[in-house]
């Protein structure tokens, strides 16, 4: 027989699902699910091996017995490239690639004249390698791109996968239905700026493009624009999404994390969302810095021993950090959160508030 799972015990008890148009109750008050490490922030413009602005919005994964950061460097031009941080215990001793591993050429490739920034980092199994999922810049505004490589010392590109506008994209880690499915974030010219998700059969054409989570509106502290932290995470209640809302106030906008989870198999399925946001700039390293009031996360890995998620963030665009959680807290907190309530538009489709 087979073990309930979390979401299986709960359901015979299901909170207010907020299908009234009543706004879902928090649940408690959100608990410190994330700890901060006390070393941070961990890396700062001023460990490179040369001259930049700033070092910030990590890609992260662990390759062997290293920690490998995909760090975005803007230069003193205002341009970002993508280098490579190493460190065996991911905290301490970072190690830098004696050049980038991803910088502008845009003599061959036009889509990055103006940077390649915010990397995400999806290790594919099927294919022993790692796809990165990063944001081309150029005139034309941002796309998302993809490159691949097995040791972040060497990388081909696959090229652009999306049109202009559009960024916050990685890879789910394998086939589901017998195709690779990503997530993306367009930014429409009107309204509110939704994560979507998009398949593929090759990894170079990608279609069946549909709204995965909404930005939600008014006072919301992911009201208008939200955005995919790091890569999808697998785990046995669904897929664990970590992902950025972004709040306009008076005083500019700010930066927060939220969680969502998405049904193993059927993906679209959005099973359970924050109501609240479980990190947000607290520290004066997080809210002052070339745009403050910012904790941006690209990258976790998993201590499969310890079930402790490691989270590497950008701060206030100006260093990286790092925040702990045991991965069974985070979804003990998703798992009593209301279920998510879906509404239908216009063309029939089934999208999740």
């Amino acid at each position: 027989m087979t073990e309930p799972t979390r979401l299986d015990v709960l359901r015979a008890s299901e909170p207010l699902d907020g299908s009234d148009g009543r706004r879902p109750s928090p649940v408690d008050s959100t608990p410190d699910l994330f700890t901060r490490h006390p070393s941070n922030p961990i890396i700062t413009v001023d460990q490179l091996p040369y001259r930049a602005n700033t070092v910030f919005n990590p890609g992260a994964g662990r390759v062997g017995d290293e920690t490998v950061l995909l760090l975005r460097v803007e230069d003193r031009s205002g341009v970002s490239h993508l280098q490579v941080a190493r460190s065996s215990d991911g905290v301490t001793d970072w190690r830098f690639d004696p050049a980038p591993l991803l910088s502008p050429e845009p003599d061959r490739h036009s889509e990055e004249i103006w940077g390649c920034e915010d990397a995400r980092l999806t290790w594919l199994p099927e294919r022993e390698e790692w796809v990165i999922a990063y944001t081309a810049y150029s005139k034309l505004g941002p796309l998302v791109s993809l490159a691949a490589t097995t040791d972040f010392r060497e990388v081909r590109r696959l090229g652009p996968v999306m049109p202009p506008e559009d960024k916050d994209a990685a890879l789910f880690p394998r086939r589901i239905g017998g195709r690779w499915l990503m997530i993306h974030r367009p930014s429409p010219l009107r309204g509110l700026a939704h994560m979507w998700m998009s398949k593929s059969p090759d990894m170079r054409h990608w279609g069946d493009h549909e709204v995965l989570l909404e930005a939600r509106e008014g006072a919301w502290w992911d009201a208008g624009k939200i955005g995919l932290g790091p890569p999808p995470l697998e785990t046995s209640e669904g897929w664990l999404l970590c992902y950025h809302g972004v709040h306009s106030t008076a005083g500019g906008p700010i930066y927060r994390v939220g969680l969502a989870l998405l049904d193993l198999e059927n993906p679209h399925i959005v099973l359970r969302r924050s109501t609240e946001w479980v990190f947000a700039p607290s520290a004066p390293y997080e809210r002052g810095g070339d745009v403050d009031k910012v904790v941006f996360p690209n990258g976790w890995v998993l201590d499969e021993g310890t079930g402790i998620l490691s989270m590497y963030y950008g701060a206030a665009d100006s260093s990286v950090a790092l925040a702990t959680a045991k991965l069974t807290d985070l979804l003990d907190h998703l798992c009593r959160t209301p279920t998510t309530p879906r509404r239908r538009d216009g063309d029939g489709a089934s999208m999740p508030l």
